[in-house]
């Protein structure tokens, strides 16, 4: 067998035998649906949910929150974070407030953002641009510092400019570490749109999974949470390709992440 059909042979099997063991502990144990629904209930609310219609909605805005958010919050994590690997005076003037920031838990700021922003879309895409935030800026710190001195002198030697050196040299040698943060901000994006639903929306999945533990029905928490994990892969895997596809220099990476994709 090779290695692509491994790939997806392999969680298949472990998907297979996790739900055998979900039916028969539900069935040995006679666990009550509203505390653990048999798969059956979860994949019947999952077709109510979205052939019905009933899900979309929930689906798209936290989909459209989240896409928001983490394009905004990487795109301004990314030019801060060059400007601090290019100056010293800028990183002396804002590294201890962007640490301050990133240390208040994001819970404890959820109401200040939503009296400041609403209760609709534009809160939800604050929340998550911040949660999105830290991680890439600090990859990206860290990759712009690590270039090859060599390539910089080499640089250097034939007279080329600062804004050539980052644009040709650093940030093509920092890609690697650029794409590690946007890795980690597709998961802590999604926590962000959906602590920032508990809190206060009447829309999406955070919402959807908040109205119906009032109600008890797990069958449709389940689903929700199933949406939020096809969000989370599907997006990961979308970094992953576009990882492989422009540092299309590192071989391994562009290997591993063809493989898992297909």
């Amino acid at each position: 067998m090779n290695e692509r059909a491994k790939a997806i042979v392999y969680p298949l099997v472990t998907l297979f035998v996790l739900l055998a063991v979900w039916v028969v502990a539900i069935r040995v144990f006679k666990v009550p649906n509203f505390i653990v629904p048999a798969p059956e209930a979860v994949v019947a609310s999952l077709r109510r949910g979205y052939v019905d219609g009933l899900f979309w909605k929930h689906f798209l805005f936290t989909l459209q929150s989240m896409v928001s958010g983490y394009a905004l919050g990487c795109s301004l994590a990314f030019l801060l974070g060059c400007a601090f690997a290019e100056s010293k005076t800028v990183e002396r003037l804002f590294y201890p407030y962007v640490v301050a920031l990133q240390s208040m838990p994001k819970v404890a700021l959820a109401p200040l953002i939503i009296v400041w922003f609403g209760f609709e879309l534009a809160s939800k895409v604050v929340m998550v641009a911040l949660v999105c935030f830290f991680p890439m800026f600090i990859n990206t710190v860290v990759g712009l510092r690590q270039t090859n001195p060599a390539l910089l002198d080499l640089m250097h030697a034939f007279s080329a400019s600062r804004w050539e050196i980052l644009l040709r040299i650093k940030i093509p040698s920092a890609a690697g570490h650029v794409f590690a943060g946007l890795q980690i901000a597709i998961v802590l994006g999604l926590i962000g749109a959906v602590v920032a639903e508990f809190v206060s929306s009447t829309r999406g999945l955070g919402h959807l999974i908040n109205a119906a533990a009032v109600n008890l029905e797990t069958d449709v928490m389940f689903a929700a949470l199933i949406s939020l994990s096809v969000l989370g892969v599907a997006g990961s895997l979308v970094i992953r390709m576009l990882h492989a596809r422009i540092v299309f220099w590192d071989k391994g990476t562009a290997t591993r992440t063809e493989t898992a994709a297909e």
